[in-house]
């Protein structure tokens, strides 16, 4: 009888222990998921103000100023 209680404890142990390691091992793959997700959201950031800077710079050399434009040829 204390045999069987004794295996059926170390069966409970050993189970516990392999869903311990299952998780730890979840756990370290979903920090690393998150670490990798950050930085590529901070490469992304960084590309949008890129574009959006390299836009303002376009936007200034297609449109001219307004009030450097001589008046349409109708006034």
């Amino acid at each position: 009888m204390a045999r069987d209680v004794s295996g059926d404890f170390e069966q409970r142990i050993i189970e516990l222990e392999t869903r311990l390691a299952f998780q730890e091992h979840a756990l370290a793959e979903l920090g690393d998921a998150l670490a990798q997700s950050r930085m590529e959201a901070t490469r992304h950031a960084e590309q949008l103000r890129r574009a959006l800077d390299d836009m303002r710079q376009g936007r200034g050399e297609l449109f001219a100023d307004p009030a450097t434009e001589p008046p349409p040829p109708h006034y």
